[in-house]
C-alpha cells in the first residue's frame, strides 16, 4: 500500500530533518550564464572603446563608472537568483509544515477515537476498577437488604366508644403528617451514603431518609448519577473540590447565577470533567439521570438552606451527592 502524505507527516514530524538541496539549482544556472553574457558583452565593448585613460590621463570618475556598469548588473542578477532560492525554500518548508500539520491532526483524531473504544491501557485499568467497585457496590446493596427496620409494636386496642371517632381521625389525616419530619444530621448522611456495609449508621440514616417523600426522591436521583457516573471510573471519593463558602451557596439557593456562584464548580479533575461531558453528548440516558439529579438537589438545597446553619451547609455540601452536584453542574453550565 502507497503511504499517503498524513503518514508520513507523523512519521517525520515538525521538527524532520528536510531532504538535502541540491549544489545548483536552475536559478543559480540562470543566474550565472546570465551574469558570464554580462560580462562578456561589456568586456568586448570597452576594449572596442579603449582602456579607460584619456589624453589628459588618469580619470577616476571614468573608472568607477566603468566598474559599476560592469558589476552592478552582475550583483543585481545573484540578487534576484537569492530571491527565488528563498522563495523556493519558502514554498517547501510551507508544504512540509502543512503536512506535519494534517499528521498531528490525524493522529490526534486516531488517540481520540482508540480512547473512546477503550483500547488504551488507562481505559483499561479504569474498567477493572470498575469491575472491583461494582462487585463492592453489590455486597453493600445486599447488606443494606439485610438490614430491616424493627417492626414497630401494634397500638393498643381503642376502647369501644372511641372506635368510630378514631378511625375517621385516620382516615382524614395524611401519612406524611403522621411520620416525624427527617433530622438534618440524617439527611446529609443519607445524601454521603454508607461507608461500607459494617456502617450501621449510615445505613439507617439511609432508611429514614426513604421514608421521606422529598429526600427519597433526590437520594433515588443521586445513586443513579452515582452508579452512571461509576460506569466511566469516576467516584466521588477521588475528587478534591475546592471549597466554596456556605454564603455563596446560600446566593445559589436564592437564585442567584454567574460569576458570583462560579465557586460552586469547583471540580478540577480534567479526565471526570471530560469523561462526563463526552457521555452527556452521546449518551441520552445519562444526560436525562443528571439533568433530573440537577433539578432535585436544586429544589431541595432551596428548601433545606432557609433552616439550615452554616456549619450544616459546609457539611452537605462536602457528601458525595454534592460533589456529583458539583461536577455535573459545572459540565452542563448551571452555575454560569
Amino acid at each position: 500500500m502507497a503511504e499517503t502524505d498524513q503518514d508520513r507527516a507523523v512519521d517525520l514530524g515538525i521538527y524532520a530533518k528536510p531532504p538535502p538541496a541540491p549544489v545548483m539549482s536552475d536559478g543559480d544556472k540562470l543566474a550565472l550564464v546570465l551574469a558570464l553574457l554580462w560580462l562578456i558583452g561589456t568586456g568586448i565593448f570597452f576594449l572596442m572603446l579603449g582602456t579607460g585613460v584619456s589624453s589628459t590621463g588618469f580619470d577616476p570618475l571614468r573608472l568607477v563608472t566603468t566598474l559599476l556598469a560592469i558589476f552592478l548588473p552582475v550583483a543585481l542578477i545573484w540578487v534576484g537568483a537569492a530571491a527565488m532560492r528563498s522563495a523556493r525554500v519558502m514554498r517547501e518548508e510551507s508544504a512540509r509544515l502543512h503536512l506535519a500539520i494534517d499528521g498531528i491532526r490525524a493522529a490526534y483524531l486516531k488517540a481520540q477515537k482508540t480512547t473512546a473504544t477503550g483500547a488504551s491501557p488507562e481505559v483499561a485499568r479504569k474498567l477493572n476498577e470498575i469491575v472491583e467497585q461494582q462487585k463492592k457496590t453489590e455486597t453493600v446493596l445486599a447488606t443494606f437488604i439485610s438490614i430491616r427496620p424493627q417492626t414497630p409494636p401494634l397500638p393498643p386496642a381503642p376502647a369501644p366508644g372511641q372506635t368510630e371517632q378514631q378511625a375517621s381521625l385516620a382516615l382524614g389525616t395524611p401519612a406524611d403528617s403522621l411520620a416525624q419530619p427527617l433530622a438534618t444530621a440524617d439527611f446529609i448522611s443519607a445524601l454521603q451514603f454508607p461507608e461500607n456495609p459494617e456502617d450501621k449508621d449510615g445505613f439507617r440514616a439511609l432508611r429514614r431518609a426513604l421514608q421521606d417523600r422529598r429526600a427519597a426522591q433526590l437520594v433515588q436521583a443521586a445513586q443513579d448519577v452515582l452508579t452512571l457516573l461509576s460506569q466511566d471510573g469516576i467516584y466521588m471519593d477521588d475528587l478534591r473540590p475546592d471549597r466554596a463558602r456556605p454564603d455563596i451557596w446560600r446566593k445559589f439557593a436564592q437564585g442567584e447565577r454567574g460569576r458570583a456562584v462560579a465557586p460552586l464548580g469547583g471540580i478540577r479533575d480534567r479526565s471526570s470533567l471530560a469523561l462526563s461531558a463526552a457521555r452527556m453528548r452521546s449518551d441520552a440516558i445519562f444526560r436525562d439521570a443528571c439533568h433530573h439529579f440537577l433539578r432535585k438537589f436544586d429544589h431541595t438545597f432551596v428548601e433545606f438552606e432557609k433552616t439550615a446553619s452554616d456549619a450544616e451547609i459546609a457539611a452537605l455540601t462536602d457528601t458525595r451527592t454534592a460533589r456529583a452536584f458539583m461536577l455535573l453542574g459545572r459540565v452542563t453550565g448551571t452555575f454560569d
